[in-house]
């Protein structure tokens, strides 16, 4: 666990995308040679904290949030880390590059991270062909998005789409509607809007062979009675589980020479934002669906507030960036703790 702390300064002076790339190759390395997958498994043994949730078993409460392994290349590697969940994606329909860059930028005083990536993916076929593939030790959820040049009227075909494809093969989807880095997108998790798309996604997904459980990712910007709004068309739609959050355009508090790019925000600086709306979220659902706790969890302190604020699961990704796999295990032995 000492290892992480001795390659930062050396992946901190890389550009922030070369960095996320070799560390993902390395993922992909350690789960294609068992011995190394071993070893990993020695130095970051998985909490054993099983939970039940939307018919799955999860093996313990700490996921890693969608957007770090967007193609499912590194699912065996992550799963050695003591992940008891992984989210894949935002995968699209078709290959899409994503925005130009640079698109990833550290706020390293602030522990923070903004990106403009959106939605780069290999395209639905090639991510469903790895998921053939996948371990069978971690509960995978796909996270889907709509490609770029969809216009937001048809965004729904697309979803449609990726639900046939993945229901086989995920153990969940979460249908990402929050990103602020793909044109209009977010005008989909508006009330009425989220309704819209999300009611035929349901109703799809009950005449499928094999049931999937499905969820929503929203965003913490939306205005209270916005995010009240939205639980309520998701929830009246007949989904499964909410995600809360995804990133921020807020900059608030925000001093580091990157702070005024553009993109969504992650990391410490979304911390009290993310988790007051998870808080709501909870609240408003009042335990009839899934809640999953996500940004801004840097400590195990904040895997315990995301908790006690109504999260049934907990996801990480920018804590990874500045703690390494340790925050998987630390957390994950906070949440246990508090069921014991």
């Amino acid at each position: 666990m000492a290892v992480y702390s001795l390659l930062r300064p050396l992946l901190f002076a890389l550009d922030p995308e070369r960095a996320h790339a070799l560390s993902l190759q390395a993922l992909r390395l350690m789960g294609a040679v068992p011995p190394l997958r071993a070893l990993q498994r020695r130095l970051t043994p998985r909490v054993d904290d099983p939970v039940e949730a939307l018919g799955l078993r999860f093996p313990n409460r700490v996921g890693l949030a969608a957007g770090y392994d967007k193609d499912a290349r590194g699912l065996r590697g992550l799963a050695a880390l003591g992940f008891g969940h992984v989210e894949i994606g935002t995968v699209t329909p078709r290959p899409q590059p994503g925005n130009p860059r640079p698109r990833l930028f550290r706020l390293v005083a602030e522990r923070s991270v903004i990106n403009r990536l959106g939605f780069p993916s290999q395209g639905a076929a090639v991510v469903a062909a790895r998921l053939r593939r996948r371990p069978a030790d971690v509960v995978v959820g796909v996270n889907i998005g709509k490609q770029r040049d969809t216009p937001v009227e048809r965004a729904v075909q697309d979803y449609l789409a990726l639900l046939e494809i993945f229901a086989p093969l995920a153990d969940y989807l979460t249908v990402n509607v929050s990103s602020p880095n793909t044109p209009g997108l977010r005008r989909l998790e508006t009330g009425d809007e989220l309704g819209k798309l999300l009611a035929p996604l349901a109703k799809r997904r009950d005449e499928l062979a094999r049931h999937v459980p499905l969820l929503v990712k929203l965003s913490p910007d939306l205005a209270p009675e916005d995010l009240d709004a939205a639980v309520d068309a998701a929830r009246a739609a007949g989904i499964d589980g909410i995600v809360a959050t995804n990133t921020t355009l807020s900059r608030a508090g925000a001093t580091s020479p990157n702070a005024n790019e553009t993109g969504g925000l992650s990391g410490a600086l979304l911390t009290a934002a993310s988790t007051a709306a998870l808080a709501r979220v909870a609240q408003r659902v009042a335990d009839r669906a899934l809640v999953v706790g996500a940004g801004g969890v840097l400590s195990s302190a904040d895997a315990s507030a995301k908790r006690a604020a109504g999260a049934e699961l907990v996801q990480l990704y920018t804590g990874l960036v500045y703690r390494g796999p340790r925050l998987i295990r630390e957390s994950a032995l906070a949440l246990a703790a508090r069921t014991t």
